[in-house]
């Protein structure tokens, strides 16, 4: 029979006393299911030095990590801090457009509504028109021709806007419109770019967009044509370039090009409704006006008039 050894809490008279037992090695707590369990005969018994290479490892790739993040960081500052043409794989190549300023609408009066707002139900441009005629782009210059298209105050004479149109007789035809539809004012500007490119803008304001409506269909667009040849531009149809999804909310936009064989200059020009606002914009160019900077001034012209 064994015998059983006497516990601390309950010692045994007369016996000498037990020497202290030294404390037992601490064993770090181990999975059961590892095949390196303490259990094992094959597994260390002292997992120090494994435990100080884990650690080496962990040091190592936390410096590689901080070093690729710090590398990646700068990088992507760099890239954000570059032009899109600097960028290797980004850079395009340039293609037409020209620098307009940054475009904002003019303030409303106080307590006037949009054009398009519910209540406005004229559809009324309460805005100063002559301060939504679209500014020139960088590198324009202005004629004495583009000068006087300022007129008196910001505002065209009726009969400066009619000198745009070729024929005597639609000249004036559209002067007995225009006063029989009670336009208000007319504003305009003009500018010439380096290229040789004129562009010329004018906007004329009437009571209510149903005026402008019935000036637009009756007296200026036809399906592949415009009503009134303007001057320079005899054979003038659909503008099949002009991109449909270029269009602008609130604003409808006729555009037609000149049709080959045209004579020294090729000229663009396009209608446009907005609310009580009929716009006409003309570009034209010695041995052919571009597409894309046309585009580009009709949709920014309909922005600031929509």
């Amino acid at each position: 029979m064994t015998e059983q050894q006497p516990t601390a809490t309950a010692p045994v008279a007369d016996a000498p006393p037990m020497p202290e037992a030294p404390p037992a090695p601490a064993i770090p707590p181990v999975n059961p299911e590892s095949p390196e369990s303490p259990e094992s005969p094959e597994s260390p018994v002292t997992p120090v030095k494994k435990d100080r290479r884990v650690l080496r490892a962990v040091l190592r790739w936390t410096a590689t990590v901080v070093v690729f993040a710090a590398v990646g960081a700068s990088t992507a500052y760099g890239i954000t801090r570059m032009e899109r043409t600097d960028v290797p794989g980004l850079a395009t190549e340039a293609d037409g457009r020209w620098a307009y300023p940054a475009i904002t609408k003019p303030p409303l009066p106080s307590g006037s509504p949009g054009p398009f707002a519910e209540e406005n139900v004229a559809a009324l441009h309460h805005a100063d028109l002559r301060k939504l005629l679209l500014p020139a782009p960088a590198g324009a210059r202005t004629d004495k021709a583009d000068k006087a298209l300022s007129g008196r105050n910001g505002w065209l004479a009726t009969k400066d806007f009619l000198a745009v149109y070729e024929s005597a007789e639609d000249r004036d035809a559209l002067a007995q419109v225009l006063k029989d539809h009670a336009l208000r004012h007319v504003a305009a500007r003009g500018w010439t770019t380096p290229d040789g490119t004129h562009t010329r803008i004018y906007l004329l304001q009437f009571e209510s967009a149903q005026v402008a409506d019935v000036l637009q269909q009756d007296y200026f667009t036809s399906y592949d044509s415009p009503e009134h040849a303007l001057r320079g531009a005899a054979e003038v149809h659909t503008d099949e370039e002009f991109p449909a999804e270029a269009g602008v909310t609130d604003v409808r936009n006729y555009a037609y090009a000149e049709a080959k064989p045209y004579g020294a200059e090729q000229v663009r020009q396009a209608y446009l409704v907005s609310g009580d606002v009929v716009g006409l914009v003309v570009q034209s160019r010695k041995g052919g006006a571009a597409a894309i900077p046309f585009q580009q001034t009709v949709v920014l012209q309909s922005q600031l008039l929509g």
